[in-house]
């Protein structure tokens, strides 16, 4: 099995609580003696840049125009794209670890996904509709928000979009182990709350390590 872990926030451990999540998930993993290969990528470390009109051209043009040649300056534009969807494609299992900023993910999650989510990368669309170009069977989100939203909360645009996007490219699965309710100024029982995260986040590793 090989994991690509996405690593969406900027602070270290000891301030963060979706990399407490996090260390949890991999250390019931390990625990588990689960032999899967992991490959890191930290966002602050290899930030994507913005999805630009030169991507675009480069990986849609095709799309409704089959023998499109994409222009240098195209190419260029899809460079980390072609190399993070590469890793993408490999994978058997994405981890996300990620904060709610604004009831949804950072601007960088988006901005990676942006990349990875291209036509002729990750999946071909045609008449047949979506066909994914993956191997991705599941992504385990493990995140963390100040407020304490419902699973249909609207407002709880983090689950909602990850779930939807990933789902388009036809990627089976997706669970959650979410710490919300951490800002201690609104909830009393945030401790509470991320020890339930890091049980659910246990017991997913754990459900992984099964297969």
């Amino acid at each position: 099995m090989k994991i690509l872990h996405v690593v969406a926030n900027p602070k270290p451990a000891v301030e963060s609580v979706s990399n407490q999540v996090t260390e949890a998930f991999f250390q019931a993993l390990k625990k588990a003696r689960c032999s899967a290969s992991i490959k890191k990528i930290d966002l602050y470390k290899d930030p994507p840049p913005f999805f630009s009109y030169d991507a675009y051209r480069h990986f849609w043009n095709p799309v409704f125009q089959m023998d499109y040649k994409p222009s240098g300056a195209e190419k260029k534009a899809a460079r980390y794209a072609l190399k993070h969807g590469r890793l993408f494609n490999e994978a058997d299992v994405l981890v996300i670890t990620t904060p709610m900023w604004n009831f949804t993910v950072p601007g960088i999650l988006k901005a990676w996904m942006d990349q990875v989510m291209a036509p002729g990368l990750t999946f071909t669309i045609g008449p047949a509709g979506v066909v994914a170009l993956h191997k991705m069977k599941k992504v385990v989100v493990l995140a963390a928000s100040g407020g304490a939203y419902d699973p249909e909360d609207r407002r709880n645009n983090l689950t909602h979009q990850i779930k939807a996007a990933f789902s388009f490219i036809r990627v089976p699965e997706a669970e959650v182990a979410m710490a919300d309710g951490q800002n201690p100024f609104f909830y009393k029982d945030c401790a509470q709350r991320k020890d339930k995260a890091i049980q659910t986040a246990k017991a997913l590793a754990q459900k992984l390590a099964a297969l």
